[in-house]
């Protein structure tokens, strides 16, 4: 366990963290919604403040072609190992209100979990990174060298950190032996957990055109191509009646899991009947021949997002829409190129598309392909270190079924490798209504995060690389 002046040091201040973080979830800092852009400054501005107030011995915005990035550094001493922290202040934007038990951007408290949009992605946990910079640079405890790049737009592809990446002037400022990120998940409050992969991703947005304008349903319709019916009906067509995706050539990559492989993946503890009634549905739906699991965590996906056209708003308006919409994800694993499959499924898209109407793609950003961690890196070694020494159990390896699009550029421009230890849980309900962060999992992130230093100093007194 930590040891007695660290516990001691968190316990006493352990209040005022928790009223700096509901300050920081205070800022609607939604990355994707231009009306938050001097909410994003603001959140910006917070973070550096509090690295400073830490005890950062700098902190400073830099500006970008889009939302700004924070950086912030204390170095100890050059011959210790040199962390760098990633994470982001921008959250998800908090529709649908109505169905938020408590409002999204005024934070509260109950049952030990603290509710608000961002409190688990990412802010609450960027936050335990600040907390225990805090109380070791309070007990003069620090034990490797820290730097911290905070983004403004991972819930929106991660342009600018990766155009800033892109620039190798940028390099030395990031020069690090490990990049440390919390923006994942453990398994409970009980079973700490350590992730070991994620999906990649490709973000794309359909628009199908029929007529040039909207027309009257009852004078044409039955008549003219409605887009809404056709670009149904094309979503509909790329998954078959087992749920696989009909795309040509999309599971050429897909490495098959051996039998023994999948048995071991499946120890994994998973309660099914918990996971339905926890989301309300009777049954999970998904690609035939894998456990649900394997479908989230090393299978994988296609989604549609959202899908629109016509008149929605009150009572009726009785028309034939000129245009449809959609936008779609698809999550990737090892070895599919999101390049490829985004060329793969525009070109099927296209040949769906009937004569009379015109399909146009849009591609949201370049994709990310899936990441896989090296388990045998003295880093991840430090980590599943930390976690056993905090909370009592040795941390058992997940592969997660989200993205974090930054990753894989980090490990093609910097050469560094990544050690992903998250705090969240998968009940956090991120990216919909009622998001929250448990302020248990909170306390012990600083702890873990402090042993994870400590861990990594005393590897490296080895000489040995991290």
């Amino acid at each position: 366990m930590p040891n007695n002046n660290t516990a001691t040091y968190i316990a006493t201040n352990k209040s005022r963290f928790i009223e700096e973080l509901i300050s920081f979830l205070s800022i609607p800092s939604v990355s994707a919604q231009p009306d938050h852009r001097s909410d994003i400054r603001q959140a910006a501005q917070f973070v550096k403040d509090q690295l400073l107030a830490a005890g950062a011995d700098q902190a400073y915005i830099i500006e970008t072609t889009g939302n700004p990035l924070v950086y912030g550094d204390k170095m100890v001493d050059p011959q210790l190992p040199t962390v760098l922290v990633y994470g982001h202040y921008d959250v998800q934007p908090a529709e649908p209100f109505e169905l938020w038990h408590s409002e999204p951007f005024k934070p509260a408290i109950q049952d030990n979990n603290i509710f608000a949009r961002g409190a688990s992605d990412d802010k609450g946990q960027v936050y335990i990174h600040v907390k225990a910079l805090e109380t070791m640079v309070a007990l003069k405890s620090l034990t490797c060298n820290i730097k911290f790049i905070i983004e403004g737009e991972e819930e929106t592809g991660s342009k600018a950190i990766s155009k800033f990446l892109e620039d190798p002037a940028n390099h030395a400022l990031l020069k690090a032996d490990v990049i440390l990120v919390s923006d994942t998940t453990i398994l409970s409050i009980d079973q700490p957990s350590l992730t070991t992969g994620l999906r990649g991703i490709t973000h794309l947005e359909l628009t199908l055109t029929g007529p040039n304008r909207d027309l009257h349903s009852g004078v044409y319709g039955g008549a003219v191509g409605n887009p809404i019916h056709i670009l149904c009906q094309m979503v509909a067509a790329l998954h078959d009646e087992n749920q696989h995706i009909t795309i040509p050539g999309f599971y050429d990559k897909v490495v098959n899991l051996t039998a023994a492989e999948r048995t071991e993946f499946n120890k994994i503890p998973f309660d099914l009947q918990a996971y339905q009634q926890a989301l309300g549905i009777e049954t999970v739906i998904g690609e035939k021949g894998y456990t649900t699991l394997e479908r989230v965590g090393i299978r994988p996906s296609l989604d549609v997002n959202g899908i629109w056209g016509g008149y929605t708003g009150a009572g009726t308006k009785t028309v034939l829409p000129s245009q449809a919409h959609a936008k779609i994800t698809m999550r990737l694993v090892p070895d599919q190129d999101p390049s490829e499959v985004i060329e793969t499924l525009s070109q099927y898209l296209t040949s769906l598309v009937p004569q009379g109407t015109r399909l146009e793609i849009e591609r949201a950003s370049q994709g990310y392909k899936a990441v896989v961690l090296n388990e045998d890196a003295m880093a991840f070694q430090a980590a599943q270190k930390a976690l056993e020494e905090v909370w009592g159990k040795q941390p058992l390896s997940v592969k997660e079924g989200g993205s974090i699009p930054i990753i894989t550029k980090f490990k093609e421009q910097l050469g560094t490798d990544v050690v992903l230890l998250g705090f969240g849980l998968d009940s956090d309900a991120i990216h919909s209504p009622n998001e929250h962060f448990s302020l248990i999992t909170f306390e012990k992130g600083i702890h873990t995060v402090i042993s994870f230093y400590n861990h990594l100093a005393r590897l490296r007194e080895n000489k040995l690389p991290v």
